[in-house]
C-alpha cells in the first residue's frame, strides 16, 4: 500500500476522530538516533489494515530512523503462517496475539517477556488491571491486551421489529431461540431463517459447555468436557434444523471459514449471527439494517457462559533484535491519543480509561451499540477462563471437522461425540 494513501486516510481519521484527534501528538522519541528496522504482523480486513499501515506512519515519524513493515494475512492463514516462521526462527517482532494461543507460543519459548519494560518503554500506569491480568502466563506478563471483547449475538433489529419479537437479550434461554427463530421463519416465510445454525461454531460450543458447569479445557488443561454435552449441544442444533428455522445443512456447511460479508446476517439469509463484540461495527458497515446486540442464548438452570475476553494482544518475539523499540510501540498502540483516536474501537474496547473517554464524543451508532452492549453484558458473564492449553487449536480444528459430519448427518450424533471428546483427549495427552 503507497505511503501516500496511508497518509491521505490519517487525515481522514483524524478529521472524524473529533477531540480525540486534537489531543497532544506524541513526541519525538529517544530512539530518533538509532537506526533499526522492524516487523508488525497482524490479521485483519481492509478497514483494520487501513488503521494499522496509520499508526505505523504515525510511530515512523515520531521515531526517525525506525522502520515498521506491516504484514498481514486473513485469520484462516494467520496462524500457519506464524508457526511456519516461528519454526524457521523468522517470527516478526511484534505480532498480534490471540488469548487462545497465548500458552502455547509461551511455551514454546516463541515470545519475550515484557516485565523487564515495564515502568520504562512501556507505559501501563493507566492501564486497567482486569486487562492486563489476560496477557500474564505463570505470574509474568507476555501480551499486552489491545482490546477487551465478548461473545456477540448480533440481530437484525428491523426484521425483530416488524415480526413484534420480544425477549431479554441478556437473559434469554436456548428454548427462547427456539421460539424467536420459529416466528421469524415463519412471519417471512422462509425468506429469511431466524438464526445461524451453530453445529459447527466453536464460541457458541464454549459458551454452552461452561454453561453446563463442564468446560472445555479444565483448569490443568486437560479435556473437561464429556461426550453428554457434546451430544446435547449438537442435538439442540439439529433440533433446529428439523423445524426448518436455521438455514440448510449443506447451505452451512459452505460458510466454514467464510468472511463477515457471508454471514446469514449481513447477506439477510437468517436474522441472527454470532460474532465478538468488537467485530459490531465492522458488522454493522456491511449491513443495510440497524443490527442489535445481545449476549448468547442461556441454557435454563445454567450458570454464565460468556466471559470478557482480551479481543487480542499485542506481543513481542523473542528473537527481535530491538526489544526496547518494540516495547515503545506497543506502549503508544495502547496510550498515545494520535494513534488511539485512529484505531478507535476496531479491535475491542481499549483498556485504558483516558482513551475511552476521548473518543466517546465522537462515537458512531455503531460503536455506541458496542460499548453499551459491552457495558451490560459484563454485568452477566462468567470469569475469564485460564488461556487454552498447547494444542488448543488443533481440537477446535477437530470439533470442526467432526462437527461437518453431524452437520451433514453422515454421523450419529451419540458417535461424533465420542470420536470427538476421545480426540480432544488424545490430542492434549500428545501435546504434554
Amino acid at each position: 500500500m503507497p505511503r501516500m494513501n496511508r497518509r491521505r486516510f490519517v487525515g481522514s481519521l483524524m478529521a472524524g476522530a473529533g477531540a480525540a484527534a486534537t489531543l497532544p501528538m506524541f513526541s519525538r522519541s529517544a530512539f530518533a538516533q538509532d537506526a533499526a528496522r522492524l516487523r508488525l504482523y497482524w490479521w485483519g480486513n481492509p478497514s483494520r489494515d487501513e488503521r494499522t499501515f496509520t499508526v505505523i506512519d504515525l510511530f515512523e515519524e515520531a521515531n526517525p530512523g525506525v522502520q515498521i513493515d506491516g504484514e498481514t494475512v486473513s485469520w484462516g492463514d494467520y496462524w500457519t503462517k506464524l508457526a511456519t516462521q516461528t519454526a524457521g526462527r523468522n517470527m516478526p517482532d511484534i505480532v498480534q496475539m490471540d488469548y487462545r494461543y497465548l500458552d502455547e507460543y509461551v511455551s514454546r519459548g516463541a515470545l519475550h517477556s515484557l516485565e523487564e519494560f515495564r515502568g520504562g518503554a512501556l507505559d501501563l500506569s493507566t492501564y486497567e488491571e482486569g486487562p492486563l491480568a489476560g496477557g500474564m502466563v505463570d505470574g509474568e506478563l507476555y501480551a499486552i491486551n489491545i482490546g477487551s471483547n465478548t461473545q456477540v449475538a448480533l440481530f437484525n433489529a428491523r426484521i425483530f421489529d416488524e415480526v413484534g419479537i420480544a425477549f431479554d437479550p441478556y437473559g434469554y434461554t436456548l428454548e427462547d431461540l427456539k421460539r424467536i427463530a420459529t416466528e421469524i421463519t415463519e412471519a417471512t416465510g422462509g425468506s429469511t431463517y431466524g438464526t445461524d445454525d451453530n453445529t459447527l461454531a466453536y464460541e457458541a460450543f464454549e459458551t454452552f459447555a461452561r454453561q453446563s458447569q463442564a468446560p472445555l479445557f479444565a483448569a490443568d488443561g486437560s479435556i473437561g468436557t464429556n461426550e453428554e454435552v457434546v451430544g446435547e449441544f449438537w442435538e439442540f442444533w439439529r433440533s433446529m434444523r428439523e423445524a426448518g428455522v436455521v438455514p440448510p445443512a449443506e447451505q452451512s456447511a459452505s460458510l466454514i471459514g467464510s468472511g463477515m460479508n457471508e454471514l446469514g446476517l449481513i447477506t439477510q439469509n437468517t436474522a441472527m449471527s454470532y460474532l465478538w463484540s468488537n467485530q459490531i461495527v465492522g458488522a454493522q458497515s456491511l449491513s443495510s439494517d440497524v443490527l442489535g446486540a445481545a449476549m448468547y442464548p442461556q441454557k435454563a438452570g445454567g450458570v454464565p457462559g460468556q466471559y470478557v475476553k482480551p479481543s487480542m494482544f499485542l506481543a513481542m518475539s523473542a528473537n527481535t533484535e530491538h526489544p526496547e523499540i518494540a516495547a515503545k510501540f506497543i506502549s503508544d498502540w495502547v496510550n498515545d491519543p494520535a494513534m488511539t483516536a485512529v484505531l478507535g474501537l476496531e479491535r475491542g474496547i481499549p483498556p485504558v480509561p483516558e482513551v475511552r473517554e476521548a473518543l466517546s464524543p465522537e462515537f458512531t451508532e455503531a460503536e455506541r451499540l458496542s460499548v453499551g452492549y459491552f457495558s451490560e453484558a459484563q454485568k452477566h458473564v462468567g470469569e475469564l477462563p485460564p488461556p487454552p492449553p498447547p494444542a488448543a487449536g488443533e481440537v477446535t480444528d477437530a470439533f470442526v471437522r467432526i462437527g461437518t459430519e453431524v452437520l451433514l448427518d453422515r454421523q450419529s450424533i451419540s458417535d461424533a461425540a465420542a470420536e470427538f471428546v476421545g480426540q480432544a483427549n488424545a490430542i492434549r495427552r500428545r501435546a504434554g
